[in-house]
């Protein structure tokens, strides 16, 4: 089941799903739209060979952190990681990302295959942007980027994402953007 406008209003004040710098004019009928962040990491291509994600070989990448006031031009046929300004999260709701229709019209892909958020998980997103068009597209900090829709659970889970998730702060790999600096990212910002 799927939460509305009224629903996502309601748990964000309530305190069950948390959004820092919530903005009621981004809630859409059955979702919350999110805006484009400032870091980006880009693959060198031209110092690997192969990928072998079994043999831990990942790409060689650098990080790129651009102003507000600056854009980032996406090639075709390029991918990269970025991140969502938005920081969010919640114990009791799976969050699913997804794009929006007018980017992907123009060919922008902003995730994969990595559109879930597991109970638990509180964090600035990690986009899996690619330009699947003929045109290089101009990326912006704080532009509308991706939606996020929000399931409700039949029960609690039983293991909790900031114990046993791959990108939690007790177990993280180098191939993510950078993590938010914080002991315990599941208390609400007051």
């Amino acid at each position: 089941m799927l939460l509305s406008d009224n629903d996502i209003k309601r748990e964000v004040k309530e305190g069950r799903i948390r959004i820092d710098n919530f903005d009621s004019k981004r809630v859409q009928p059955v979702s919350y739209d999110i805006l484009l962040g400032n870091n980006f990491i880009l693959t060198e291509s031209h110092q690997n060979q192969y990928i072998d994600p079994v043999k831990k070989i990942f790409p060689t990448t650098r990080e790129m952190v651009i102003k507000d006031d600056e854009m980032f031009v996406l090639h075709p046929r390029i991918s990269i990681l970025g991140t969502s300004w938005d920081y969010f999260g919640s114990k009791e709701y799976l969050i699913q990302l997804s794009g929006k229709s007018s980017l992907a019209r123009i060919g922008l892909l902003v995730h994969n295959t990595a559109g879930i958020i597991n109970p638990g998980h509180y964090l600035h997103i990690t986009l899996e942007l690619c330009n699947l068009g003929n045109m290089p597209i101009v990326l912006r900090p704080k532009m509308p980027i991706a939606q996020l829709l929000f399931s409700k659970l039949m029960s609690p889970v039983k293991r909790d994402y900031t114990k046993t998730g791959r990108y939690s702060e007790d177990n993280w790999n180098n191939f993510a953007l950078p993590r938010v600096n914080s002991k315990d990212l599941t208390k609400k910002k007051k």
